[in-house]
């Protein structure tokens, strides 16, 4: 989700209107709801010392504001934030550890065949060339677990031996 959209989406839980909101961060009376409105819309980007105003007035994180890097583990956990927002994410334990199930059957199919990719890799059936091609090129790359062709190649094909004369 867009920078603009998780705005919007606080501003509206938080009963402002971009006026208010505006004119709370600091602007011009005859400008605020229009840079909101900019904000919102994707047409600007608030710099970070104004997406922390923002995030201060609506009393966030600035984290569920920005856009996440997914290099965080805070940020991996506003993505999933998002996504729960969208496929009602549900937390299970799995022998002793946690992990999240997606009510989302397409979801769980791409996970599924991702897991598949990870185990192929592990077990040696494929390399790790393959699998970053796989990555590189998904979801052309995908089979819905063999089911059929990928419209992208992403396995080299198996070597044949020549018989000799």
């Amino acid at each position: 989700m867009a920078v603009g959209d998780r705005i919007k989406r606080v501003r509206v839980f938080r009963n402002l209107t971009q006026r208010e909101l505006g004119l709370a961060v600091g602007f011009e009376e005859n400008t605020a709801d229009v840079r909101i409105a900019q904000y919102e819309t994707g047409t600007r980007t608030p710099k970070e010392d104004m997406l922390r105003k923002i995030a201060e007035v609506l009393d966030v994180n600035y984290r569920s504001l920005y856009e996440p890097t997914l290099y965080a583990a805070e940020d991996l956990m506003y993505s999933l934030f998002e996504l729960d927002e969208h496929h009602n994410l549900s937390l299970h334990d799995f022998d002793g550890k946690k992990c999240v199930a997606f009510n989302s059957k397409l979801l769980e199919d791409f996970l599924a065949e991702w897991q598949v990719r990870k185990k192929d890799l592990a077990d040696g059936t494929i390399n790790k060339a393959e699998y970053m091609e796989w990555k590189l090129n998904w979801p052309q790359t995908a089979d819905d677990l063999g089911k059929h062709e990928p419209k992208k190649q992403w396995r080299k094909p198996p070597e044949t031996k020549q018989l000799s004369k």
